[in-house]
């Protein structure tokens, strides 16, 4: 694992762009796996801007996310289809008929993962983006998660639900399901980007770096993976001074 240690945010979304930017650059076609939360909304807003500002196209772009909450609609101001329209995929030139996410409405979710396994085996991502939850989880991928999951329906864990309440009027709201994209199936991206940012991440960020690979931690897979890049602030690398 390549680690990076920005000393703010603004560096870490800079970092984070110029990895992203740059692989789009190198392969127009290239098969881009997303993530949502706050995160990456600086490294959004810099694809975004460089698109406007130096062309960089998205024509022949596809994308595919890692996780939507279960029971909300695409159209509904908190699902992540919503997320991921709303602050990158419409700002780019991409078609969104390339873009792919799971149905939080399907009524059959066995039928829907099973979908999800073959959108993901089809397009085989050339870099996949993660955030880092507190208790350790990449996408929806709760402790204890086998590391040969693929794409399956969660029960959020409480401290996940506490994290993402902020993004509704009341925690009641949150969604207690979710979809999420299998940690096999994060392991098979060609490239891993992930970005870890706060004082709240940096007990995760030392567990997934230093600690033992179990699925515990389920983050500390990525320490097997072989060309995954970490891109932390300073608040949540202060687990790392030895690094």
């Amino acid at each position: 694992m390549k680690i990076i240690i920005a000393k703010d945010y603004e560096e870490l979304s800079a970092k984070a762009a110029e990895i992203m930017i740059g692989l789009v650059r190198q392969n127009p076609k290239a098969v881009l796996g997303l993530a949502t939360g706050t995160t990456p909304l600086g490294l959004y807003a810099k694809m975004i801007a460089d698109h406007r500002e130096n062309g960089t196209s998205y024509v022949h772009i596809r994308t595919v996310n890692l996780d939507e909450y279960k029971g909300l609609p695409k159209t509904h101001r908190q699902s992540y289809a919503y997320f991921m329209r709303k602050n990158l995929l419409e700002e780019l030139d991409i078609d969104l008929n390339h873009t792919d996410i799971e149905d939080g409405m399907a009524s059959d979710a066995e039928t829907e993962c099973a979908r999800y396994d073959a959108v993901l085996e089809k397009f085989p991502r050339d870099i996949q983006l993660l955030g880092l939850g507190s208790n350790g989880h990449i996408a929806f991928n709760e402790p204890g998660t086998p590391f040969g999951s693929g794409t399956h329906v969660v029960t959020l864990a409480e401290n996940t639900v506490k994290d993402n309440a902020r993004l509704f009027e009341d925690v009641s709201e949150v969604p207690r399901q979710a979809f999420t994209m299998g940690i096999r199936q994060i392991m098979q991206a060609k490239k891993i980007l992930i970005l870890a940012s706060g004082a709240n991440k940096a007990e995760a960020v030392g567990k997934a770096v230093k600690g033992a690979v179990t699925e515990l931690v389920p983050a500390s897979v990525l320490q097997l993976h072989p060309d995954c890049i970490l891109i932390a602030d300073r608040d949540a690398a202060a687990k790392l001074e030895n690094i």
